[in-house]
């Protein structure tokens, strides 16, 4: 199996499972107790905080959850703050302002946020695209929210130990499992004087925030996939870029979702017209790659940001999502492209 679905999720890398070993097999004491194994516990879980705060900006703190998902809800639920998104947020985003009766806008058909619709309550706009790799002006966007008195949410998944993260942002959504780490952990940073009600009540454990036993395992893997991340982000951009120039040359056929430049070479839509997604997929079983949104798949409609950036629903429906990075090598794009060249080429 050829796995191109980085977006959906990353491999584990060796190094975050090594830093994990010892907590899952005997370090198993709470973090929260005061004993001598759970200061231990303890001390791994801070190791893991100072290195996740390493890639995100000075003057916050770094609040663990289960996720993205769980951060994004904290951050707006807890904001008690009118909210607004870009329309092609994530679904854990525009879930939220739905709920809450907030309202999204459009975006250009690169994907870009027009800097027009922020607001002066929260604003939401991420900072690398999970469908299209459209990297928003986050900074900018941030300081015109600053501007009118609000406050700034960016979901940085696609971005965190990919790029250096803009300071700007009054509160970051990332998660473990798109840098390497494990599932199940991710974290909410927020930016020193942000004021916050928590979403889990119970024992108050991360910081009054986030209620629940906190995985020293999971803590130590994420802390050495950032790490890691922080050490590789130069080379493993540059062998992203390689592998870019290789798939676009092989997908000459193909037209590309969003924009050519400022996005994240990790991330390439193709869309050709007449392909039926549904059946390409079937004939590349060898391949892993995806119509969308892996939080989306299976919903039968057309991907919601391909729609909102113009495309009609037969375009964004003819269209397919290639993730690569770390672990991927030139010859797998070679394999994957002849492969579902040979597939697309069958069916029309």
């Amino acid at each position: 199996m050829i796995y191109l679905d980085y977006q959906a999720t990353t491999p584990l890398a060796p190094e975050a499972f090594a830093a994990m070993e010892p907590w899952l097999k005997g370090g198993f004491a709470n973090p929260h107790s005061v004993h001598a194994a759970g200061r231990a516990a303890a001390a791994a879980v801070e190791v893991t905080r100072e290195q996740v705060a390493a890639l995100l900006p000075s003057g916050g703190r770094v609040i663990f959850t289960s996720g993205a998902t769980e951060s994004i809800n904290l951050a707006i639920k807890g904001s008690g703050m009118p909210i607004i998104a870009a329309a092609t947020e994530h679904a854990a985003v525009l879930d939220c302002v739905e709920h809450l009766g907030g309202t999204s806008f459009a975006v250009g058909s690169d994907g870009n946020a027009d800097i027009g619709y922020i607001s002066s309550g929260l604003s939401a706009v991420m900072l690398i695209n999970n469908e299209i790799g459209t990297i928003q002006p986050v900074a900018e966007l941030a300081a015109a929210a600053h501007a009118q008195g609000g406050v700034f949410l960016c979901d940085a998944v696609q971005a965190y130990g990919r790029m250096p993260i803009p300071d700007g942002p009054d509160m970051i959504a990332i998660s473990s499992h798109k840098i390497f780490g494990p599932k199940g952990i991710g974290a909410l940073w927020v930016r020193d004087g942000i004021k916050l009600e928590p979403q889990m009540h119970g024992g108050g454990q991360e910081q009054g925030l986030r209620s629940g036993t906190l995985s020293p395992a999971l803590c130590a893997g994420f802390g050495a996939a950032a790490k890691l991340a922080a050490e590789r982000m130069v080379a493993d951009a540059a062998h992203v870029s390689a592998l870019w120039d290789r798939a676009i040359a092989a997908f000459a056929d193909w037209t590309i979702n969003g924009p050519l430049t400022h996005r994240y070479k990790g991330n390439l839509n193709i869309r050709r017209d007449g392909v039926d997604v549904g059946r390409l997929m079937s004939e590349c079983r060898n391949l892993a790659f995806s119509a969308g949104s892996a939080c989306a798949s299976g919903s039968g409609r057309p991907s919601h940001v391909l729609r909102a950036i113009g495309l009609t629903d037969a375009q964004a429906k003819s269209s397919i999502r290639l993730g690569f990075g770390r672990y991927t090598t030139p010859e797998e794009i070679d394999i994957a492209a002849a492969t579902i060249n040979w597939a697309a080429e069958a069916m029309l």
